[in-house]
């Protein structure tokens, strides 16, 4: 399972950890990935999806998962959320 938010992308980023004597080893920077469950309303459905905290945030900020999937660019989107969007638009078109 690899280190990457579901919804928007965010993976490992790389630095330095640099000492007193300002001796520099390389580091990761990991996302903080979180196991969540997220209702759809329009879907009628829970899905559990694996993001980084900040991410949660962000759909608390857009209204819930339905808005901030139809903002979200594909590019970003895991296979997973990609599929739930593709749900999503067609029953909008249907309506």
């Amino acid at each position: 399972m690899s280190r990457r938010c579901e919804l928007t992308g965010t993976g490992p980023m790389s630095g330095h950890n640099v000492s007193h004597a300002n001796n520099k080893t390389k580091r990761r920077f990991l996302p903080n990935l979180v196991q969540v469950t997220l209702a759809s309303d329009t879907l009628g459905r829970a899905f559990r999806l694996r993001i980084a905290a900040k991410a949660l945030r962000s759909v608390d900020h857009a209204g819930g998962l339905d808005p901030f999937l139809l903002k979200a660019r594909d590019g970003d989107l895991s296979p997973g959320a990609l599929k739930i969007k593709r749900e999503l638009k067609k029953l909008q078109t249907a309506a």
